[in-house]
């Protein structure tokens, strides 16, 4: 019998013992990958080192992360009149609660239409910024939308101290068609892009990119339930503060009349990141 020297032998086991290190490695980074949540640009987002500013369990330290109402007041552009009454948090979801008012005066913004429900809406404490600090930004959160005629619940982003830039995360106006929406796009007016829901009044995700593209704008990628519905191109946002809405609003762009009893739009899972890195 030959006799086996057992020096090589040693070290080809370890380079035999190496390369499926490697392969393992390799094959966690791509379960890694495939790992992420549905409706994050997996490719993208596991190169992306993202800090949270506004975390999925906010709404239950609402007062933390949170305020009541539009961030200049009760009213705005439809037929509800907002309430801290109407809003509510358990278990970790937000609901705005719709209901009837009687005649209770007219509406303090133009259009100035008449008050003909009690709602809610709240806003975030953090305003985030699109500039070359933080040059991406990741707004998600999941949503039960009522859509029937005259119910206008919305998820967006609106200029803090100048409008434009408005964009709008979600938006049901009546109907079960989710409008995803930029002013100003690069022509100088709206963008929009509607996608049929099947059933918007169960939980659905709704997810956006916005990532700063040039010195003054940001390329705005709309997502729901992991498919990337829209790429809309976003001028003039890059150094704009923008406040972040939730709100249910009523009838205006929705139709009339609205419903005549109560009905609701909830939240949960929001979260809000930032990212040095493109």
């Amino acid at each position: 019998m030959k006799k086996i020297k057992l020096i090589p032998v040693i070290i080809l086991l370890f380079f035999v013992g190496l390369s499926a290190c490697k392969k393992e490695a390799a094959t966690q980074s791509t379960e890694a990958v495939a790992a992420l949540p549905s409706s994050v640009n997996a490719s993208a987002s596991f190169a992306v080192s993202w800090v949270n500013v506004i975390p999925i369990t906010s709404f239950s330290s609402f007062s933390t992360y949170w305020n009541n109402l539009y961030p200049w007041g009760a009213d705005h552009n439809g037929s509800a009149r907002m309430r801290a009454a109407n809003i509510s948090v358990s278990g970790g979801v937000l609901t705005l609660t719709s209901a009837p008012s009687g005649s209770v005066g007219n509406s303090t913004v133009t259009p100035f239409l008449p008050i003909h429900y009690y709602s809610g809406t709240v806003y975030a404490k953090v305003i985030p910024v699109v500039d070359a600090s933080w040059p991406k930004w990741h707004f998600k959160g999941e949503f039960q939308c009522e859509s029937q005629t005259g119910t206008w619940p919305a998820f967006w982003a609106t200029g803090a101290s100048s409008w434009p830039p408005e964009s709008d995360f979600l938006e049901y106006k009546g109907s079960t068609t989710c409008w995803t929406n930029t002013y100003k796009n690069a022509s100088g007016g709206w963008s929009s892009v509607g996608t049929t829901i099947s059933s918007p009044g169960s939980w659905h995700t709704y997810s956006v990119y916005m990532t700063k593209t040039t010195a003054t704008d940001v390329s705005i990628e709309y997502w729901i339930d992991g498919v990337l519905r829209s790429t809309q191109t976003g001028a003039n946002f890059v150094g704009k503060t923008m406040n972040i809405i939730i709100d249910y609003q009523m009838e205006g762009s929705s139709g009339s009349p609205g419903p005549t009893g109560t009905t609701y739009m909830r939240a949960r899972n929001v979260i809000v990141e930032k990212s040095a890195t493109l």
